[in-house]
């Protein structure tokens, strides 16, 4: 759960119409367009004729950047902006594939597409095979299932370390290959 001091450090402050203390400003329209240096008694006049808000982007620049927008579009820009940076970051997650040593050929090749889907979006994968009852005195079967997934993915992703038997799973991670130019 979040805490309020962490949901508050997210949000940025920004100024808007009579708080803005610059005598000049640089003002931008909505579009991105740069009006020009003005005051800010112009810039105040154009809001009002507008009927948008003025908001301060850019304050520790000289003059302070101005864009001449509605407030709750730019809230909504800004929001946007922030999810797809983001977004950006997401590759380098590892996610985790999980079948058992005697999976059918066609969820066999699910799983493959499903890893080869993951590799080249960037993250890793971790394949899991569960050993179900008896099956544990035949880890020889789990070991030939990473190999034929090795050699399945072998042109986009890279083995990371050997396969480790942890209880009752036999664990193995992929990590993909970085195309050289």
């Amino acid at each position: 759960m979040a805490t309020y001091r962490n949901q508050t450090q997210n949000k940025k402050f920004y100024r808007t119409n009579q708080y803005i203390t610059a005598t000049e400003v640089r003002l931008v329209d909505d579009e991105a367009k740069q009006i020009g240096v003005v005051s800010m008694t112009e810039a105040r006049r154009m809001s009002q004729e507008t009927g948008l808000d003025l908001v301060e982007i850019a304050p520790m620049a000289k003059p302070p950047v101005v864009k001449l927008i509605e407030f709750t579009k730019f809230k909504y820009q800004e929001a946007k902006k922030l999810k797809s940076e983001k977004k950006g970051i997401k590759g380098g997650e590892t996610k985790e594939i999980q079948t058992t040593p005697f999976v059918s050929e066609n969820d066999f090749e699910t799983a493959i597409n499903k890893a080869r889907k993951f590799l080249t979006s960037g993250n890793k994968v971790k394949l899991s095979i569960k050993f179900q009852g008896r099956q544990i005195q035949k880890v020889e079967f789990g070991h030939q299932l990473i190999d034929r997934f090795k050699s399945k993915l072998e042109d986009i992703a890279s083995p990371e370390g050997e396969a480790k038997l942890i209880g009752k799973r036999l664990l193995f991670t992929l990590s993909p290959v970085k195309k050289k130019s």
